[in-house]
């Protein structure tokens, strides 16, 4: 899926939070924001599988949302929004195709890798690759949360993430054929 996807994925998780306690609004954004963004720094390393933890990263993101409860403050809120969004982004991983960068060949049976039993999870293809129809589809669903639980910078960055996930989507297959050959 597209990071857009993932990341109005993590604010939708928060949004009811942010809605009922509008002061942790802003560190409930950051967080997810980043969380839904944070496991594809591995891009350029062994991608879906470095910082990608769709089982392990419930041993983060259980207790962060039980510190949270505990201890509500603004770092605590940043945090387990940050641990659910990433554990959110790794595990939806699976409902789309492979990394590759044409996934739409279907060339590879690896979604997203499991550290717990040490092996990949195949690809369920629900999202055929990101920037799909779907995926654009869902993207902008997802986003709608957002729209209504936060204001002012948040708002005009879902909205340009919106713009920018449409945008995409209607270029997708395309860009394969504009990459340079070292990034096939």
């Amino acid at each position: 899926m597209m990071a857009t996807t993932h990341v109005f994925a993590g604010l939708a998780v928060v949004a009811p939070v942010a809605s009922a306690i509008p002061e942790f609004a802003t560190p409930l954004a950051v967080g997810a924001i980043a969380g839904g963004l944070a496991p594809d720094f591995d891009l350029v390393l062994a991608h879906r599988r470095t910082f990608h933890f769709p089982v392990a990263g419930a041993a983060v993101a259980v207790p962060a949302v039980g510190l949270a409860v505990a201890v509500p403050t603004p770092v605590t809120t940043a945090l387990v929004a940050l641990a659910v969004a990433g554990w959110l982004h790794a595990a939806s991983d699976s409902i789309g195709g492979g990394p590759e960068m044409d996934p739409w060949n279907d060339r590879s049976e690896r979604a997203v890798y499991d550290h717990v039993r040490g092996r990949w999870i195949r690809p369920r293809r629900w999202i055929r690759y990101d920037g799909a129809p779907e995926d654009a589809a869902l993207a902008t669903a997802l986003a709608v949360p957002a729209l209504v639980a936060f204001d002012g910078p948040v708002v005009a960055l879902v909205l340009a993430g919106v713009a920018l996930s449409l945008g995409y989507a209607l270029l997708r297959r395309r860009l394969v054929a504009w990459l340079p050959d070292w990034l096939e």
